[in-house]
């Protein structure tokens, strides 16, 4: 029950600072996106990425913590309306990525500006025993997809959704998405020195904004923030084998 008052209290306290909502999108963006995009420029340098999963951790909770209770059912945390929607969005999301996969193979092979190729080399130990497989693609499924699901197509999502509506919302936590991935690859630390590549970075900007659009998408066709958790899922447990398996 205190918990449950402190809450409350914390809400109060942002609706009387911000109390635009679309205002507390924009420093919600920034605040959880700058030290995230700087953590993972640093871990593509040291090898460490333990930051990372705490902040997707921390943006589980960010529902809880900005949304009431309607406002969490708005954003879709209730049961599914169409269940088979989350069979298909997380067959989708799988589908996407190795689309995405083929689009940078045909063009760049297993060059730095390969995304898939500069992602693994910063996130794979090498190792393909079955219980690391297992642990790595356990980790890809839960910690990212909750996390940014909730954060993104739930949080981010409904601060903005009633002044710019439903596709404006979707366009903009899409591309908040996309641009805090930047960090992941476009900018490239290689050879001991860091590189900003053009063309490559627009093509996974571009990829990140409309994988994030069909999130939102399978989100509405479900009716619950579970099919967009799911099929970001599958992107990634598809991205898990390709850096795996194909890399």
């Amino acid at each position: 029950m205190n918990n449950s008052l402190g809450i409350a209290a914390y809400r109060r306290v942002w609706e009387q600072w911000f109390p635009s909502k679309w205002i507390l999108g924009l420093v919600l963006i920034l605040l959880f996106g700058v030290p995230r995009f700087l953590i993972v420029l640093q871990s593509n340098v040291t090898g460490n990425s333990q930051w990372i999963s705490i902040i997707f951790t921390v943006m589980c909770f960010t529902p809880l913590f900005f949304l009431k209770k309607t406002g969490r059912r708005i954003i879709g945390l209730r049961a599914s309306s169409k269940p088979q929607w989350l069979v298909w969005g997380f067959l989708l999301g799988g589908v996407f990525c190795f689309l995405l996969f083929a689009m940078f193979w045909l063009i760049y092979k297993q060059e730095p500006s390969n995304a898939f190729v500069y992602i693994g080399n910063n996130t794979s130990s090498g190792d393909s025993g079955l219980a690391y497989v297992l642990i790595y693609l356990a980790i890809l499924m839960t910690f990212s997809p909750m996390g940014e699901e909730l954060f993104y197509r739930g949080v981010i999502h409904e601060c903005f959704r009633q002044r710019f509506g439903e596709s404006g919302a979707s366009m903009i936590d899409s591309l908040a998405f996309a641009l805090t991935h930047l960090a992941h690859f476009g900018i490239v630390y290689h050879h001991e020195s860091w590189k900003f590549l053009l063309i490559p970075a627009l093509l996974w900007i571009a990829s990140m904004f409309l994988i994030c659009m069909i999130f939102n998408k399978i989100k509405r066709m479900s009716g619950s923030i579970l099919g967009a958790i799911l099929t970001h899922a599958g992107f990634n447990l598809a991205m898990g084998m390709i850096i795996i398996y194909l890399i």
